[in-house]
């Protein structure tokens, strides 16, 4: 019976392992519904602005630079340009975030429309009036005043139609990813139109994503408190819409978001679809009245940023963005994720090392389970010395099962045994290993955060490799050869603390059994390494605790 729970424990977390990503598949959410449509939204969705040219020329980022006059920003988080041919946003880069631990280049997020990797923002308005000229991706804005955007000096840009109808912007910028956009119309004619603003992002292709099920990459929305999350291939497959009176908008990548958040308190429609290219973008559903001889104003903010959690949160907090917080993808271990999370960062800060504070978080989590892996233990401990009685039985009523699991039993009731209780350090592990392992693989403050000697980014995998003597012999290995000297260490602290349980008497299941810490070594190899420290570390803690108990249990000899 003991060794039958060992294999099945086994089973257990090699399947939630192997199988992990599985559950982690995002609901997919069904795009007709709440859907009010109305025609002069339909007739608006398509708008001038909306990239009339199909065409993609592949020309490089610097030269499309080149192409148009430009205004260029920059604050202490990031630095670029807006094109003044369609006010449009298609310049941007991380100050403080290199693309590799191998080099200073930073990393770039958005670029013109006319490259193949072209990803930008625009907004504005448009109208029912078809006779009314309007803005749109061949305007050319002129500047008025302050020609440089920084975060302590906004810049304004206007342009008048043929009509005599003035459009205005005026774009300001906070110290870190915040762009705030106040548009404006103003009618000096005696006539009256219907204005609608929009606002959207299109990108050109699918960038290079992890194309791992445990991370959403793509179309994100959240909309009157749901969460939308549509992949690159489902929109290409079928566009999604929505109307409602809440919400943001955008496109996420693992580390980076670029996202539209529409004037407040105002119904919008929200649409992701791919047409060449890939489009998430809202409308207003109600028209802003435009007399004549007044003026009318709307206000959006677009935030491209990096995915850092207290920057996320500090503005959903202060701009009241309700979810905001979830263009990072906690999963939904969220309860258990982003609180881990915080316990990492805080002894980060105290420590000044992540991988101190994973190893300080790991030794929080043994002291908060402590009650229950004692009990566990003292279980284990009764069973190891209960292994001779067990085989005596055996032997005894080897013609008989029904006898034996009668005899066993009793054995267990009269010894206060449970079975089962091997199982429960494993499985209460798993929820936290699991919210571990998304805090490492999805958050950037771990990104290119190093440890102490060969791990220089905990969140990718060991880089040494057994099969080269972790580097001492002169030869590169295949990568899935790479079994490196963190994954190798909790193999064998694994398999020690596997000595210290009851060992199977049935021959077969003990060779399994002997078998489990390579595998698991092999398993885990791949992963951050960041995880595999917490393993280990978590192993070594879990022996102490275990040789400690052991020699505090004594069972009464059975007869």
């Amino acid at each position: 019976m003991d060794s039958k729970n060992v294999i099945a424990a086994i089973a257990l977390s090699s399947a939630v392992i192997v199988l992990y990503s599985l559950f982690f598949i995002p609901e997919k959410t069904t795009t007709n519904k709440n859907i009010v449509e109305k025609d002069k939204i339909e007739q608006n969705t398509d708008t001038p602005t909306l990239d009339q040219k199909e065409t993609i020329i592949k020309i490089s980022r610097e030269d499309a630079l080149k192409q148009t006059e430009r205004i260029q920003f920059e604050n202490q988080s990031i630095i670029g340009s807006i094109s003044l041919k369609g006010a449009v946003i298609d310049d941007l880069t991380f100050k403080d975030y290199n693309t590799s631990l191998q080099n200073n280049e930073k990393v770039t997020l958005l670029g013109p429309r006319n490259i193949e990797n072209g990803y930008l923002i625009e907004s504005g308005f448009v109208t029912s009036d078809k006779n009314l000229n309007i803005p749109n991706s061949d305007t050319v804005w002129s500047v008025v005043g302050n020609n440089n955007l920084t975060d302590k000096s906004p810049i304004r840009l206007s342009w008048t139609n043929k009509q005599g109808i003035v459009f205005e912007k005026e774009i300001s910028l906070d110290n870190k990813y915040l762009f705030t956009i106040k548009q404006s119309v103003i009618n000096s004619t005696g006539n009256q139109y219907d204005f609608y603003s929009y606002g959207q992002i299109i990108r050109n292709k699918i960038p290079e994503i992890s194309n791992f099920y445990i991370l959403h990459e793509g179309l994100i929305a959240n909309l009157d408190d749901e969460l939308i999350e549509e992949d690159y291939d489902d929109i290409q497959e079928k566009k999604f819409s929505r109307i409602a009176q809440k919400g943001w908008l955008g496109i996420g990548d693992k580390y980076w978001i670029t996202s539209l958040i529409p004037p407040k308190e105002k119904e919008f429609k929200t649409t992701f679809d791919y047409k060449k290219k890939f489009r998430a973008n809202f409308i207003a559903t109600e028209p802003l009245e435009l007399k004549g001889k007044s003026r009318i104003d709307e206000e959006l903010q677009i935030i491209v940023a990096a995915k850092r959690v207290d920057i996320i949160d500090g503005y959903s907090k202060s701009l009241k963005i309700d979810k905001f917080d979830l263009v990072i993808d906690w999963g939904f271990l969220y309860f258990i994720t982003k609180p881990l999370f915080f316990g990492i960062d805080y002894f980060f800060k105290l420590l000044g090392n992540y991988g101190l504070a994973i190893i300080a978080i790991t030794i929080c989590i043994r002291l908060a389970f402590f009650p229950l892996a004692n009990f566990s233990f003292r279980s284990m401990a009764k069973m190891k010395a209960l292994q001779p009685e067990m085989v005596r039985l055996k032997e005894l009523h080897k013609d008989d099962k029904m006898k034996l699991q009668q005899a066993m039993m009793a054995l267990y009731k009269k010894e206060k045994v449970n079975p089962m209780s091997g199982c429960f350090p494993i499985l209460v592990q798993i929820p936290v290993f699991f919210a571990l392992y998304k805090v490492l693989f999805v958050t950037i403050e771990m990104r290119q955060m190093p440890f102490y000697g060969w791990i220089q980014d905990l969140s990718e995998r060991d880089p040494t490799s057994l099969f080269n003597l972790f580097g001492l012999l002169p030869y590169d290995v295949p990568s899935f050869l790479v079994i490196g000297a963190w994954p190798v260490a909790m193999g064998v602290s694994m398999w020690i603390q596997q000595k210290l349980n009851p060992a199977p008497t049935d021959a077969m299941q003990a060779k399994i059994f002997m078998f489990f810490p390579l595998f698991l070594t092999i398993i885990l190899a791949p992963f951050p390494s960041g995880l595999v420290i917490y393993w280990t570390v978590n192993n070594i803690l879990t022996m102490a605790q275990q040789v400690f108990i052991m020699k505090r249990t004594t069972v009464k000899t059975v007869t």
